[in-house]
């Protein structure tokens, strides 16, 4: 569209905007005019940055705040049918966003909190970050939403993942002062989805503005009773108003004494909040990403600290398997047929729910009462005499650790994502899927050299 064509705004929206940025308003208004940017983030939990991107066939430019991203230039295919993104090997997120983990910071062996996980960029970030040492639990309480939650971590292959599916409060009831670190991506106007979500825009209005601003400030109370003493909570939104930004962290302040608002590591790129107490040279502030400054679509970030110090305390701990050893031979069984010699799951982390079984993270909380989509990797399910492996632990695996693979090769790895059976001669069995030898994809069973495909119904390609 023409850069002065803004019929598609709202007018009160435009009016708001242009007090809020004076100057700059035009600048702003204008970027409405160019497509969305697009932007990968590499899964390191599979393979470096510096040795996937060279791979695909994009042009990239680097993202500043964000070592694991890049910006696409320009790009002959859609990232989103790419194999290496069935593998997991990178999450499509755009640049802006990617901003939020980095301040969060999550180390390897943290207890971490997603409050509002869904559909997973943030989350498979801190995964990422994570190394699969700790314990990150990714809540989402709409109900569809965590589902989409729910494959795409799959697909990232995290193996210390709870995927819950709860309201604030009665997490926040169940695990005062665990976390070491919390993320609240609070719900927002998504004033800065306007270029990438028409809908966006039909929803918007000064009262849902309000009506935001209110949940907010319910959710991030709620949030902060998780985080333990000198442990840190970020809060984060993809919208513009200081209703729902500047506004509410005053607030959450004005209320919360034992919490300090931190100045996050600083990146080209990042601006001061709004207001006279941030806007001054060495002011502590929140951070924020204006789309006609930056690429991306905008967001506003702020990270606090809470006093004391302390760790999370371990009473929470879970000590009891679940297994039932009724069953528990079948995934023996399993095991020793399928699985490389010496893989091993702690037997007190093996977890049943009806007939699905899983492995625990280290250190996972009793949760009796709470509603959990996942509260472990996914291993597979008990049916009748017999083990069958799920496809989120084909996509936790390396190659090392099953006794057969399968390495795609051309015309089979689009066969492969349709679902087709593959010619393959070999031992018969339970059989890894992968992409060059090195990348899980899936699971077959070879009978007779041809491999079932089991790669899941709702994810295979047209």
């Amino acid at each position: 569209m023409d850069q002065t064509d803004l019929t598609h705004l709202p007018t009160e929206y435009i009016e708001r905007l242009t007090e809020l940025l004076g100057d700059e308003a035009a600048a702003f208004l204008a970027h409405y005019a160019a497509p969305p940017d697009a932007a990968l983030r590499a899964n390191p939990l599979k393979i470096e940055p510096d040795e996937l991107f060279p791979r695909l066939e994009m042009a990239f430019e680097p993202i500043p705040w964000s070592p694991d991203g890049r910006l696409i230039a320009a790009s002959d295919v859609s990232p989103g049918l790419h194999p290496y993104h069935a593998a997991g090997l990178y999450y499509i997120q755009e640049p802006a966003a990617q901003a939020v983990v980095e301040i969060l910071d999550p180390q390897p062996g943290e207890r971490i909190l997603d409050l509002a996980a869904a559909p997973g960029g943030k989350s498979t970030h801190i995964a990422g970050k994570m190394g699969n040492r700790g314990l990150l639990i990714a809540n989402e309480i709409h109900p569809k939403r965590v589902w989409d939650l729910t494959r795409n971590l799959e697909r990232w292959g995290a193996g210390n993942v709870m995927i819950a599916n709860e309201t604030p409060e009665r997490l926040a009831a169940a695990l005062p002062g665990f976390f070491d670190r919390v993320l609240v991506d609070a719900p927002c106007s998504g004033e800065g989805m306007f270029r990438k979500m028409p809908e966006a825009v039909r929803d918007w209005s000064p009262e849902f503005v309000e009506g935001c601003a209110v949940r907010q400030r319910s959710i991030l109370g709620d949030a902060a009773e998780m985080v333990r003493p000198g442990g840190r909570l970020c809060y984060s939104t993809c919208t513009f108003t200081q209703e729902e930004n500047e506004h509410v962290v005053r607030g959450f302040l004005a209320g919360r004494p034992d919490f300090a608002l931190v100045t996050p590591g600083w990146r080209p790129g990042f601006s001061r909040g709004l207001g006279p107490e941030f806007n001054r040279e060495g002011a502590t502030t929140p951070v924020r990403l204006w789309p006609h400054r930056v690429p991306g679509e905008g967001h506003f970030i702020a990270l606090f600290e809470r006093s004391g110090d302390g760790v999370a305390p371990d009473d929470f701990r879970r000590r009891n398997s679940t297994a039932r050893d009724r069953l528990l031979p079948h995934w023996e069984a399993f095991v020793d047929e399928n699985l490389a010699p010496g893989f091993a799951i702690p037997k007190d982390r093996l977890h049943l729910v009806k007939s699905y079984l899983y492995a625990l993270p280290e250190g996972a909380p009793e949760l009796a009462g709470l509603n959990y989509i996942r509260p472990g990797l996914w291993l597979g399910s008990f049916k009748k005499d017999r083990f069958e492996p799920a496809h989120s632990f084909a996509m936790a695996l390396r190659p090392d650790d099953v006794r057969r693979t399968l390495e795609l090769k051309g015309a089979q790895v689009s066969a492969y994502l349709r679902r087709e059976a593959i010619r393959s001669e070999g031992e018969d069995g339970w059989t890894l899927a992968t992409l060059e030898g090195r990348f899980p994809i899936g699971w077959g069973k070879r009978v007779r050299g041809l491999v079932k495909n089991h790669y899941p119904m709702g994810l295979r390609f047209q």
